[in-house]
């Protein structure tokens, strides 16, 4: 067979069904809608490097797309591998081509092609301005800046970053290193949902070529100057210009293609807004070592599997099954949302389900917890497609490996409006200690934190509150795996510590 994929040959193609082991830069995508556009094809492999050529077969439901590099094309195949990406509610399947190299120059039907290929590597993207105005609109759960640098690091360094809100909507003025990066984030994220049906981000560029923070909190964040104070003091002059003049409001752009990216931590799941034309836009975590590239084999990653109301259970895989158990599952997850049921795999322990409340906790533990090393292992997240964790049938032992946990005590958001909805973080390795005893001292908290064998790099009890304290721990690794062995310890005195993840450092 030809090495070579002539655009006019199709019956040529058929050989690639049976295809998929031997690398290549050439990638087959099967399974596609029939009213695919070129422009959700591409995004599929935008963040993995540059995409050289592409040509999409619609009457077969099937296309192929040419990275720059093999490596390119090894991470893409790699990853979709363990989730599989989807395109309006399509599952599709990316494997390695047979064909080495793509030769399109007289398929009729390649002018779009090439057209979308320019635009997602269009010369103005370095011309951007390199701050952002964002958006939020339609704010039914709470956003935060943390969130937001999440979210939009998958396309670059944040530098600063600025919230506020103004005439009644949640907005954000954000600064990247480089025109590109915003420009990519801008195409990729315009008119996207960060929660199912809501929190819509709107985006456009702003005048400014530079954001001036005075403070490191909630609401500033310079990360290029860690030595700024934490005190909330009032937007600068500077701010305030940025919040009031420095938009053109309105103007949002309708285009539909992307560019290359770079990432990093954890994942973070976006659906299209009705108005957009996106698909629905997950951003997940690989491997570490994917990030040696700059053109980002790793993490941000388009067109996976979108939680849509009632999937709420989670599939948890590459877990160390000699130390884990559903109890570490449900206070481990029930960080981030109220845990109803876990389930252990009987033959393949090293995999669980886990059951959210809802699907927006679900989201939230994902985006949160993909990637992060628990006992040694870093483990995925998927949505499952199980709608819920069944319960061993009477008189079936299944070991312990099944626990149903609706009606505990431990829930962290049984309360409507609760103010843990608002102190949610990804996991650090600062923790946040409360219902401390009034009889408790560093000592005993620290000697408590390290009597694991853990290292406990710092303490510091809150001036005005000495019920609540920081402790930093030697890891994140360290820092989760503290949080679940003591989170609920018996201190005495009818207290039981509570530990969450903190955003401050000591």
């Amino acid at each position: 067979m030809s090495t070579t994929a002539n655009g006019n040959d199709s019956k040529k193609f058929k050989g690639d069904m049976r295809g998929g082991g031997v690398p290549s830069r050439v990638l087959h995508v099967r399974r596609l809608p029939s009213d695919i556009t070129e422009a959700e094809v591409i995004s599929l492999g935008l963040h993995f490097g540059d995409i050289t050529n592409l040509l999409l077969l619609k009457a077969k439901n099937q296309a192929f797309l040419e990275m720059s590099s093999e490596d390119a094309a090894q991470n893409m195949v790699s990853y979709y591998s363990t989730v599989t990406p989807v395109i309006r509610h399509h599952p599709v399947y990316v494997q390695f081509s047979n064909h080495k190299e793509l030769k399109t120059d007289n398929n009729p039907n390649q002018e779009r092609a090439q057209a979308a290929l320019r635009a997602v590597s269009c010369p103005h993207a370095a011309a951007s301005s390199s701050v952002l105005r964002v958006v939020v609109d339609n704010l039914m759960y709470p956003v935060t800046l943390d969130a937001l640098c999440q979210i939009f690091s998958k396309f670059g360094t944040v530098l600063r970053i600025i919230v506020f809100t103004k005439n009644s909507q949640f907005q954000a003025l954000l600064q990247f290193p480089d025109g590109a990066s915003a420009h990519n984030a801008k195409l990729s994220l315009d008119g996207q949902n960060i929660y199912n049906g809501c929190c819509t981000l709107r985006i456009s560029f702003s005048k400014l070529n530079s954001l001036n923070i005075k403070y490191n909190n909630d609401k500033s964040r310079d990360f290029t100057r860690p030595d700024l104070p934490t005190g909330d003091g009032p937007p600068t002059a500077m701010e305030h210009a940025a919040m009031a003049t420095a938009f053109t409001p309105g103007i949002i752009s309708a285009s539909p293609y992307t560019g290359a990216t770079h990432t990093f931590s954890p994942a973070f799941t976006l659906q299209p807004a009705v108005s957009s034309s996106y698909p629905a836009l997950t951003l997940p975590t690989l491997p570490a070592a994917a990030l040696a590239s700059l053109s980002l084999p790793t993490a941000s990653r388009l067109h996976l599997p979108s939680l849509s109301t009632g999937h709420c259970v989670l599939l948890v895989s590459n877990l160390n099954p000699e130390r884990v158990t559903p109890h570490c599952l449900f206070i481990l997850f029930g960080v981030y949302g109220d845990v109803t049921r876990v389930k252990i795999l009987f033959n393949k322990k090293e995999n669980a389900l886990v059951q959210m409340s809802d699907s927006t906790q679900a989201q939230l533990a994902m985006s949160h917890l993909n990637g992060q090393r628990l006992y040694g292992n870093p483990i995925r997240i998927t949505l499952s497609k199980h709608t819920n964790v069944q319960l061993p049938r009477e008189g079936h032992e299944d070991q312990g490996l099944t626990k149903d946990y609706s009606s505990s005590p431990l829930h962290r958001f049984k309360k409507p409006g609760s103010k843990n909805y608002s102190n949610i973080y990804p996991p650090s390795a600062t923790l946040h200690l409360s219902n401390i005893p009034p009889s408790a001292v560093e000592d005993d908290l620290r000697r408590l934190f390290s009597s694991s064998g853990f290292t406990v790099n710092a303490f510091k009890f809150f001036q005005k509150d000495h019920k609540m304290a920081l402790i930093q721990m030697g890891s994140v690794d360290e820092s989760i795996e503290s949080l679940i062995q003591f989170h609920n310890h018996d201190l005495g005195e009818n207290h039981h510590l509570r530990v969450s993840f903190s955003k401050s450092s000591i």
